[in-house]
């Protein structure tokens, strides 16, 4: 099982700061991919990002509201057929560009 982010996201970006194993990202391009996502592969699991979530739009893959479900397939698509970590860098080159961090609304 893994933790996943449903669309109740507000891209806060606390989750990133608190994850021990950098396994979310904030989904790029942001009118693709709007929320940030947390990758099942890597994710352990541990709950760390749930409480730094302001909307409570992290739970674990079980816990998830029924009509949310579809999420835990969107997470994992982010990485194995959207951007994935490779969003990070154009993170990365957006801050650069515009001088300031581009992750929070």
């Amino acid at each position: 099982m893994t933790h996943v982010i449903f669309d109740a996201c507000v891209r806060d970006g606390a989750c990133v700061e608190v994850c021990p194993v950098e396994c979310i990202i904030p989904g790029m391009p942001e009118d693709e991919w709007p929320w940030y996502y947390i990758d099942p592969e890597t994710c352990i699991d541990c709950g760390a990002c749930v409480p730094e979530c302001p909307v409570d739009a992290i739970r674990p893959e079980e816990d998830l509201p029924e009509d949310q479900a579809y999420t835990t397939e969107l997470n994992a698509l982010y990485f194995t057929e959207g951007p994935g970590y490779k969003g990070l860098e154009m993170v990365e080159k957006a801050e650069k560009e515009h001088g300031k961090k581009h992750d929070k609304k």
